[in-house]
């Protein structure tokens, strides 16, 4: 009985972990469209004034011009395409918060098709990930930082790859998993992870080694 009302306690901590942090991530991505969408609205008055420099053949001026918009497109561009829509948006808003925190990205991924996962299970998947990746690279020194995606088809199911470095050398297990040092949000995060992993029937795996942690998922495709 006793067991049965923790059970439900910790389920329900975890439904409303995974509601506030769907909202976080959906926030996220809804702010990189909303500047893309920015740009694009003044897409036409950035052609007007690179056209009235033209004519005065002010040269100089244009260039400078063309300069500011490049670096300016270049926080909002979207780095990753890997052929699924939330997969892309997720990860996109995830690497544009890790390079303002001074955190090097190195991603590569490919979905060119249909998933058996939803897609809210999938922005969990990568959500919390990314942010524990974010979480342990900021403990380290800016040169130190990097964090390495690698998402792909593997014998008909989706192989999820991530590892970062940390400044623990080796993080040690307690009753076969990794101890949580964030405090229960972390650990929520950790079992809502594993929890979609076991409703679609795939493998995880996470190792600490030479001060890296990394997290495979294998998911089946549908």
């Amino acid at each position: 009985m006793y067991m049965n009302f923790l059970t439900k306690k910790m389920n329900k901590q975890i439904e409303i972990y995974q509601n506030e942090l769907i909202q976080t991530h959906y926030a996220e991505v809804d702010n990189m469209y909303r500047q893309i969408r920015s740009w694009r609205h003044d897409y036409h008055n950035h052609i007007q004034i690179m056209k009235a420099y033209a004519t005065k053949k002010d040269w100089e001026s244009l260039c400078k011009y063309l300069d500011e918009l490049e670096s300016d497109l270049t926080t909002i561009d979207t780095v990753i395409k890997t052929g699924n829509a939330m997969t892309d948006a997720i990860l996109n808003s995830k690497i544009s918060i890790a390079k303002d925190k001074k955190i090097n990205v190195s991603a590569e991924a490919k979905i060119p098709v249909k998933l058996k996962i939803s897609e809210i299970d999938l922005c969990s998947i990568i959500g919390n990930l990314f942010d524990n990746a974010i979480e342990a690279s900021l403990k380290l020194s800016e040169e130190k930082r990097l964090i390495r995606v690698y998402m792909d088809i593997k014998n008909n199911q989706l192989y999820i790859s991530f590892t970062n470095f940390t400044a623990v050398k080796k993080m040690d297990k307690i009753k076969g998993f990794f101890r949580s040092t964030k405090g229960s949000e972390h650990g929520l995060g950790l079992l809502r992870i594993d929890s979609i992993v076991k409703k679609y029937e795939g493998y995880l795996s996470r190792n600490s080694e030479d001060g890296a942690f990394t997290t495979e998922i294998l998911l089946p495709l549908e």
